[in-house]
């Protein structure tokens, strides 16, 4: 069985930008951000890809053409030898009805409620309706889907499936939570032999969003929201979080059954609407670093406390040992592991798709699992390694059309680990491009920047000198699996592969890797294998017998604002265009060329 995981839509942007003001810093508060597509053959995805990789345009949610196209190719099948298209949304005409319900019953003026109504109406009919985003697909591939062969899977349910089946397809209870899908911010169930049950008591609606009140903070301290609240986490480090404080005391109200409510709704089509409640809790807005980690570690503590709550009472509900988190939220990493680690669980995955990134693989396993489940075993092991790969002579040929502004040499992978290895025991930053591009919001070491971090002046380097950032934002180490416990207080995990967890730095190690280590202690950790990334390991290996340093520093090869590389010209494009040292390329050294004076 063939399934095609598809999200993006065509008109998305305009509607938004037009009926719910989402442009410049409001730009991505919409649905369908990061489109992207995954291709699922016989239960073993074979490919995904994200369309910001391939049309270059950062969380974009525009049908995601050059995804399906690349993934069908990459698996040698056509549009008509699909057997079903899984999209992760499901707005269907209960969820307009419970959308409509929702507007008309809200404490606003009858004026508001039919503008409201009215964006609602053109959103639902040009967008997002079962009719819309089949006449989409159509117009953008040429292929017109038979409508009984396409399954509109939940939003939070394609989360769900996304965290089931990339941890192996165990039994697990879980709990999904980001900004908003069709109706909801927020719920928890239970996976048990692929199919999934909701404990509906515990749903929370998009007025009560967590992720979008994050999202509000973030707008409020001068940063993207639905883009920069990693910003938020990494601030939250240089300040302890006030006491009280105004968030836990007099915002968030806890329940029974894990639900909690605001103070006041959110007003989901107003992002600003909490400014004034905000500077009431902190003063006027002030662009200082003091003034935002301040509110930054409170809203990081608000956070804590919410998802805190909300595990304890799937504890009480099932019986199952594993976790799974997924959604927006479980990206804040600072959170996951002291939530891991208060809860009785046995382990707890968060996923390299935890985000939007991730749901098309979802809403295909969804899609195959409800259609195929006779034949559904336990899931193969799953890399993030999922989407275009280069082979030397396309690489060669990518050299060529730069002509001499660089310098190359073709080398033998054991002259790339020794040459490379030597190169990083300097203060230098060198782009690492391997094999097929990662999925997701982090680059795991096929599309990376490395660095060594025993000097405590790299982070400054990089953040200037390359990705042209803020100076307050920290770098995470990837280690060997089999060292990660010598270097981090690690507690009941054993690895983070996908650098969804921090640890605490041991104290004997915060002054041997201090440009990997934050301000508070912790590090964002990728602990690598031999058998996930065997050319990285060996480097890592090779680099700590000379310098008895266990760690490098690895960061996304990217500048601020652009998304990961895909190509061999992206990435030759982001070395010209910044203070990067040397790239590898495959199997090849690459230099700037020596200006002719």
């Amino acid at each position: 069985m063939i399934v095609l995981g598809c999200n993006g839509f065509t008109r998305v942007s305009a509607v938004f930008a037009e009926h719910f003001g989402a442009v410049g810093t409001d730009r991505h508060y919409l649905l369908g951000h990061d489109a992207g597509a995954a291709l699922l053959v016989d239960g073993r995805l074979v490919a995904a890809v994200e369309e910001e990789r391939l049309n270059r345009e950062k969380k974009t949610t525009a049908f995601p053409i050059n995804s399906v196209t690349w993934c069908l190719d990459q698996a040698g099948v056509q549009f008509s030898d699909i057997d079903l298209i899984a999209i992760p949304w499901n707005f269907s005409a209960e969820v307009l009805d419970r959308m409509v319900q929702d507007i008309t019953a809200a404490p606003m003026p009858a004026s508001a409620k039919m503008a409201l109504l009215d964006s609602i109406g053109t959103l639902f009919t040009e967008v997002v309706s079962h009719e819309a985003i089949l006449a989409d697909f159509a117009a953008r591939t040429g292929f017109t889907p038979d409508p009984d062969k396409v399954e509109f899977v939940p939003h939070h349910l394609a989360h769900a499936m996304t965290g089931y089946y990339l941890s192996g397809m165990k039994d697990s209870a879980f709990l999904i939570s980001d900004g908003r899908a069709e109706v909801f911010s927020s719920l928890m169930g239970e996976i048990r032999d692929g199919r999934i049950r909701v404990f509906d008591e515990s749903t929370i609606g998009a007025e009560f969003s967590i992720g979008l009140l994050f999202g509000a903070i973030t707008r409020f301290l001068g940063f993207v929201p639905n883009n920069d609240e990693y910003k938020v986490m990494g601030l939250s480090g240089y300040a302890e979080p006030p006491s009280p404080n105004p968030f836990v005391e007099h915002f968030v109200h806890l329940h029974e059954d894990g639900r909690y409510t605001f103070d006041r709704p959110l007003q989901t089509d107003n992002p600003r609407s909490l400014e004034p409640l905000f500077e009431e809790y902190f003063g006027p807005a002030q662009d200082t670093v003091a003034y935002k980690s301040r509110v930054a570690a409170a809203a990081q503590e608000m956070l804590a406390v919410v998802t805190n709550h909300q595990l304890r009472a799937l504890e009480a509900k099932s019986d199952l040992n594993h976790l799974l988190f997924e959604g927006g939220v479980a990206l804040n990493c600072l959170n996951n592991t002291p939530l891991f680690e208060g809860s009785r669980f046995d382990d707890m995955d968060v996923s390299f798709g935890a985000s939007d990134t991730g749901i098309v693989v979802g809403a295909a396993v969804r899609a195959w699992l409800d259609h195929d489940a006779a034949e559904a075993k336990l899931a193969p092991h799953v890399t993030p390694y999922l989407g275009p790969e280069f082979d030397d002579a396309t690489i060669e040929q990518a050299l060529r059309e730069f002509g001499d502004r660089v310098g190359w040499t073709r080398l033998i992978e054991a002259e790339i680990i020794d040459q490379v290895s030597k190169l990083l025991t300097e203060k230098v930053v060198i782009g690492w491009f391997e094999g097929r591009l990662e999925h997701g919001p982090r680059a795991l070491g096929h599309r990376s920047i490395l660095a060594n971090p025993t000097f405590p002046d790299i982070k400054d380097v990089i953040n200037t000198r390359v990705k042209h950032r803020e100076p307050f934002r920290p770098f995470a180490p990837l280690v060997l699996e089999a060292d990660a416990s010598k270097v981090f207080e690690m507690g009941r995990k054993t690895r983070s592969p996908y650098m969804t967890f921090v640890f605490p730095v041991r104290p004997e190690f915060h002054d041997v890797i201090p440009g990997a280590t934050h301000v508070d202690g912790t590090s964002r950790v990728q602990t690598i294998t031999d058998r996930d990334t065997p050319r990285l390991a060996e480097l890592l290996r090779r680099f700590t017998a000379l310098t008895d340093v266990p760690c490098l520093i690895n960061t996304s090869f990217n500048v601020a604002g652009e998304p990961i590389v895909c190509t061999p010209a992206d990435a030759l494009n982001c070395f010209l265009g910044t203070e990067i040292d040397y790239l590898v390329l495959g199997n090849h050294l690459v230099t700037k060329a020596t200006p002719a004076v």
